[in-house]
Order: structure tokens, then sequence, then C-alpha cells
């Protein structure tokens, strides 16, 4: 199985290097980057922004502070928001390709088990969704250094860094069942339905005040793109977005196992 799981990840990552949808969701990662020092420069001074026409004369902006502990917050929030999208974005790409570009009978005739290559997708998904994480991280240093944030200190970088991790990688859990969507709907748009359906239903209950109970919201809650008084979910939030990730794997591989992919 090691040999195997090498094999698969080694032309899995050919198909990833060769595509262009990584470079897409770098630039999707460079644009949060860029509209999150944006906010940062507007509150700085909105009289300035307002005389440069950044800023409506009637808009009021509300909540968040021009400082680093509040850029790398709402760089967290953006990851648990937008973040889905991009990562889910990657895992329905993984799978929904083979199906899209009529790859997946040639993908099966391999001398590689179906269970390898489906953790070789996870695997490289879950390490695409890292590095694209660890760029944010690397944007948000680069441009709160260029705008001049106050509040920089070791211990803050490392507490906001640590928080915009942290949100990557249960963000980046939940992304695994969009791989599922993709295998059993044999393509892209059924996947990119359950995403966008569980992006609305995570924003209505957060918004209602039931988000820990729904593994999609709970990185967003903790966040605190709801407040502070909704970032405490308890150890069942995380708890649920580990089931929901193994969960989607397991299911993931077990159907890759049983289905019929002559179709």
């Amino acid at each position: 199985m090691p040999g195997e799981l090498a094999a698969a990840l080694h032309a899995e990552a050919l198909k990833l290097r060769r595509s262009r949808v990584p470079w897409a969701t770098a630039g999707a990662v460079l644009l949060a980057a860029a509209v999150g020092a944006f906010f940062m420069f507007v509150l700085q001074d909105v009289g300035r922004a307002r005389s440069l026409g950044l800023l409506g004369t009637k808009a009021q902006l509300t909540g968040g502070t021009a400082d680093w502990p509040g850029y790398f917050a709402l760089t967290a929030q953006t990851v648990s928001v937008g973040g889905l999208i991009i990562f889910g974005t990657a895992a329905i790409w993984l799978f929904g390709r083979e199906f899209s570009d009529r790859t997946v009978t040639d993908l099966l005739a391999l001398p590689t088990s179906r269970t390898a290559v489906v953790l070789a997708k996870f695997v490289l998904l879950l390490g695409w969704c890292a590095a694209l994480t660890v760029l944010l991280v690397a944007l948000v240093l680069v441009l709160g250094a260029l705008l001049g944030l106050p509040g920089w200190s070791g211990g803050a970088a490392l507490q906001g860094a640590a928080g915009v991790l942290g949100a990557g990688l249960l963000t980046a859990g939940l992304a695994v069942p969009y791989g599922l969507a993709a295998s059993v709907g044999r393509g892209y748009l059924p996947a990119v339905g359950v995403l966008f359906l569980t992006v609305l239903v995570a924003q209505v209950l957060a918004a209602v005040g039931h988000g820990a109970w729904f593994p999609w919201a709970v990185p967003a809650l903790l966040a605190g793109t709801a407040g502070p008084a909704a970032a405490q979910t308890g150890w069942g939030g995380p708890l649920g977005v580990l089931l929901v990730c193994l969960g989607s794997a397991a299911a993931t591989a077990a159907w890759w196992e049983r289905a019929d992919h002559r179709a």
C-alpha cells in the first residue's frame, strides 16, 4: 500500500502541476489578502479613504481595527468563509476532472488500488490547502508591514498566524466531502451545487445562532464572524469537523471501490 500510495501521489501531483487550477486558487488567495489590506488601509484613516475616492461619503465602517491583531482576525474570518469555496473548488477539481475528462476508466486500469488513488487525492488536497493558507499568512505579513500597522509583536504574530492556520486546517477538512459529491455525481456540477448549498446553510444557521451544530459553520464561528460570544463552540464543533472529514474520506474510498465506473 505505501508503494501504491507513493505512485498515485506522483501521478496526481503531475496532473496538478500541469493544470492552471493551482494558479487560479493562488490568485484567489492573493485577492483575499489584498482585500483585507484594503480594509486595513481604510480603517487607518477613514477621512483619507474618502478624500481618495475609496469610500463613499455616506459609508460607515463598523468593527475591526487597523492593527496586526485586527488584520489577522479579519484574515481568519476570510479563510473560514471564502476559503471553503477555494478549497472546495480544489476538491471538486481533483475528483470531478476524472469524469469530465473521461479519464476515470484509464485511471482504474492502472495497477494501483482504488483506495490508494483516493487517498492520494485527499493527501494532495490537504497539502494544497495548507500551502495556500501558508501563502496567505506570508502575504498578510508583507502587506501588513507595508501598511505600517501598529501592534506588532512576536507573540501577537504567532497567535494571529496560528489562528489563520487553524481556520485553514478546519476549512480544508470540510472540503473533503466535496470530493465525495464529485465522485457520486460523476462530475463538477453536482458537487458545485453541494458546495453552494453548504455555504448558504452555514451562513443562515450561524446568523440564527445554531451554527455550532453544523460543521461547515464552525470555522467561521471560531474565527469570530458572529462575534466573541458565538466563538465558543466547545469541543463538539472541532470534533464534528473531524468526523465529517474522516467519514467523507472513508465513504469516498468505499464508493470508488464498489461503484461501477463503466458509464
